[in-house]
């Protein structure tokens, strides 16, 4: 028989005041943390704001981590 697996999909944002590739590292690291099997991450939206004349730098991602005890 085939097996096959499911993945479910979250959305994240992930702030830094360095850069939009830190802020996506940020994101996907704590997310790791509590996660297992993490599978994907997709950048989905780049953005910033000015915090008192500072840049933050935004990123909203989707990732995608496997379900487990799900296969059929």
């Amino acid at each position: 028989m085939a097996e096959h697996s499911f993945y479910k999909i979250i959305e994240l944002v992930g702030t830094s005041k360095v850069s939009w590739e830190d802020a996506a590292r940020a994101a996907v690291l704590a997310v790791a943390q509590t996660v297992r099997d993490l599978r994907v991450a997709e950048v989905k939206q780049f953005d910033l704001r000015v915090e008192d004349g500072n840049v933050v730098y935004r990123v909203k991602l989707d990732v995608s981590f496997k379900v487990e005890g799900h296969e059929v």
